[in-house]
């Protein structure tokens, strides 16, 4: 079932999430609705904070689609637990600020330890575009936005646009 997303500013996109401490059916269909949420989108990542549950839980999938098979991956309690010294920058957007992208500089490469839905623990290293996904995701759950890597003065723009796209959202 697709879900709808929060726009910012939402306060709920600002609160850290609580760890996941068992995992449920309710959440492995809270992780289905995410991933169809979030291919409908588009978009190759998605936050339970972005559709209002407050908890530690990502779904991501960044192979494309002329580049193979779909590679959907659903994290419980994702850390990072090691981080490249090489930088990279991307550009990034979110399906919680929609239309406004600018570039992040984030680590190059990152290890992340979760939990898959089944309860196993797994471990990865990730990198390029797979690793600025998962750091941007994970930054969901401790309540930070990419907006919030950039100057205020770019923040408060997009900040602006985006309450006048939920008055007119409202209005419509």
């Amino acid at each position: 079932m697709k879900r709808p997303i929060l726009i910012h500013p939402d306060p709920r996109l600002k609160k850290v999430c609580d760890p996941v401490a068992d995992l449920s059916d309710d959440l492995r269909n809270l992780a289905d609705d995410m991933l169809e949420t979030m291919y409908d989108a588009p978009g190759i990542g998605l936050a339970a904070p972005q559709i209002g549950v407050l908890h530690r839980l990502i779904v991501l999938d960044c192979v494309k689609e002329d580049e193979g098979p779909a590679r959907p991956l659903v994290m419980f309690n994702p850390e990072i637990v090691a981080s490249s010294d090489e930088l990279n920058v991307y550009e990034e957007g979110c399906l919680s600020i929609p239309d406004q992208y600018a570039e992040v500089t984030r680590p190059k490469q990152v290890q992340v330890n979760w939990l898959d839905r089944d309860g196993k623990e797994h471990s990865e290293e990730f990198d390029g575009l797979w690793a600025t996904c998962v750091q941007h995701e994970i930054d969901h759950l401790n309540g930070k936005l990419f907006i919030d890597y950039l100057k205020p003065l770019k923040r408060q723009m997009i900040t602006r646009k985006m309450q006048k796209l939920k008055r007119e959202r409202a209005r419509a």
